[in-house]
């Protein structure tokens, strides 16, 4: 049988999105934290499939509509990306919500506002229009805190390491300069991936966060390594990781959520601050602290994230089960 999917292909600030439009499963008319149960159980082989190699590549992302369970939203979005199904992605819904709105597949109620449904929450996104297409995004993000600070562990190659646990959509470790680690200065994408490995298997024997609200979102997977601006528009710099071997090309939606939290969380970025930050490949998200939020017994903040994307593309996929790699592979 030959399965097929039809997808347009995006870039949020260079980071890939892709927008599967037709041929995803068919779910339950449940809540979206709900449906992503159920995919992972049933059908995670159309991530494999649509997000690994031939057919995708190492940082690869996208994303899945559905129609919101929520009375409040105008769609449902479910993650998928070379990591597995994200409870939330920033990144993706910027993308996600520049190829809806131009290609026609969702009507919001109101113009120029969208309210979406994750499986970490509801996300409002406000979005501006210019010559008939999405010129900007501004995602206003699930509340996000600091989880634990000054976090010490032992990483293979680099030595000691002092990280924060910080939430932002997913739990990051949050590195910045310190004795071990000098910043990126000379510091090539694969060696930050192989210290973000390192880090992420030494992490999990002494640190399991589990989010407050929703014990399904538990364990840290991604980490953001934070350094001084190679501009002078930025405030900061960041690389992060996610999967087994990604490292985003946009500054990180949930990323920079994650590290406006962590800022707030010492005292060093109040509500009402802006922080912008840059990618490796100097692409910016402006961050904003637009409130203060309680999480559980946490103490954190409603960031929002203001970028862009734009569309590169149709693609229609085919999935043959005839094929030996029907279902994706990765190269370790």
């Amino acid at each position: 049988m030959r399965h097929s999917f039809f997808c347009i292909d995006a870039h949020t600030c260079g980071n890939p999105v892709r927008l599967v439009a037709a041929g995803g499963p068919m779910l339950p008319h449940l809540p979206i934290g709900e449906r992503r149960e159920i995919f992972i159980r049933e059908h995670d082989w159309v991530r494999r499939a649509l997000m690994f190699e031939p057919r995708g590549h190492d940082i690869m992302s996208g994303a899945i509509i559905y129609p919101a369970h929520r009375a409040d939203c105008d769609f449902a979005v479910l993650f998928i990306e070379v990591s597995g199904c994200l409870p939330m992605c920033g990144a993706g819904t910027i993308g996600v919500v520049t190829a809806a709105i131009e290609e026609g597949l969702v009507k919001p109620r109101m113009p120029g506002v969208v309210a979406i449904e994750t499986p970490a929450g509801r996300v409002d996104v406000a979005y501006q229009m210019k010559d008939g297409f999405v010129d900007a995004v501004r995602l206003h993000n699930v509340a996000s805190y600091l989880h634990q600070g000054d976090v010490e562990i032992d990483v293979p190659g680099l030595g000691r390491l002092v990280v924060d646990i910080a939430y932002g959509g997913n739990f990051y470790a949050v590195i910045e300069p310190q004795k071990n680690w000098a910043g990126f200065e000379e510091m090539t994408a694969s060696r930050i991936v192989d210290y973000s490995q390192r880090l992420r298997h030494a992490l999990a024997e002494v640190c399991d966060p589990v989010h407050p609200d929703n014990a399904g979102i538990r364990g840290v997977h991604h980490a953001i390594w934070c350094d001084v601006p190679a501009s002078s528009g930025a405030d900061g710099r960041s690389a992060v990781f996610y999967g087994d071997k990604a490292i985003d090309r946009s500054p990180g939606g949930t990323g920079t959520s994650a590290r406006m939290a962590q800022l707030h969380g010492k005292g060093r970025l109040p509500v009402g601050s802006t922080y912008r930050n840059e990618s490796l490949i100097g692409t910016v998200f402006e961050g904003r602290v637009e409130g203060a939020a309680n999480i559980g017994s946490f103490e954190g903040i409603i960031p929002s994230i203001g970028g862009w994307a734009r569309v590169i593309g149709h693609n229609t996929i085919y999935v043959d089960d005839r094929d030996p790699l029907a279902h994706g592979f990765q190269i370790s």
